[in-house]
């Protein structure tokens, strides 16, 4: 079955060239050109990956993300003509994956396409993992606490499978970087401060414990918790 990206920007003619390019990849692509349709389309056309700009009429890109049910199996690769770091955190705060500025080439798209699709479908382990109350069921891509579903980003899955497959491992920020976002992505080791805030706060009091901040080093998981 052909991957489905699907790309969403106002401008028909970079949609239907970054739509053309992906063809040629042999990807299965969509296209909407307003945060309303990307919705609709998400819903029927299921995607693997989604193109999103962040400046467009009816809803922007970041409204778009805020109203994704399932973003779980979604890589999010955000189109911006900006390259100010405050919209980047924005985009990462609300769960995309990457980011690439406008005018951008193809090739380097691409390339992240690949590399995105990649790491969503690449499942390393098999079986559950568990550390305390914490449930990691890796084919199915679900984290849950208690019997709880956490609402999880693809990223911020990967990050979680990564530090509690090897718990009590600490893990430089750099590390952790390469392991979950490739050698290939351009962003800084902030990125991943924030994707564990996030994952911190959706865990959620005491299991934001588990969690832990190695100071000058990086961050590991561990089972130890303080329950009130």
């Amino acid at each position: 079955m052909y991957k489905k990206i699907l790309v969403v920007d106002d401008e028909s003619r970079i949609a239907n060239t970054i739509a053309y390019a992906l063809k040629r990849e042999g990807f299965n692509v969509a296209v909407a050109y307003d945060g309303e349709a990307a919705l609709k389309k998400i819903k029927e056309f299921c995607p693997i990956v989604l193109i999103l700009d962040i400046m467009m009429p009816k809803l922007n890109g970041y409204e778009v993300l805020k109203k994704i049910e399932d973003r779980t199996m979604i890589g999010i690769i955000m189109l911006t003509a900006k390259s100010d770091i405050v919209d980047k955190i924005l985009g990462l705060e609300l769960g995309a994956d990457d980011f690439i500025v406008k005018p951008f080439d193809m090739r380097e798209l691409t390339a992240r396409v690949n590399s995105l699709v990649r790491r969503l479908e690449k499942v390393a382990i098999k079986e559950d993992l568990i550390l305390g109350k914490l449930k990691i069921t890796i084919p199915e891509r679900k984290a849950m606490v208690e019997g709880t579903s956490l609402d999880l980003t693809p990223k911020e899955f990967d990050l979680l499978v990564t530090l509690v497959s090897r718990a009590e491992k600490v893990y430089s920020r750099d590390e952790l970087l390469d392991l979950v976002w490739g050698s290939d992505y351009l962003g800084s080791t902030r990125t991943v401060d924030i994707h564990m805030r996030r994952l911190r706060q959706k865990l959620g009091v005491p299991y934001e414990e588990m969690l832990q901040t190695v100071h000058g080093v990086g961050y590991r998981a561990s089972g130890g918790i303080h329950a009130n």
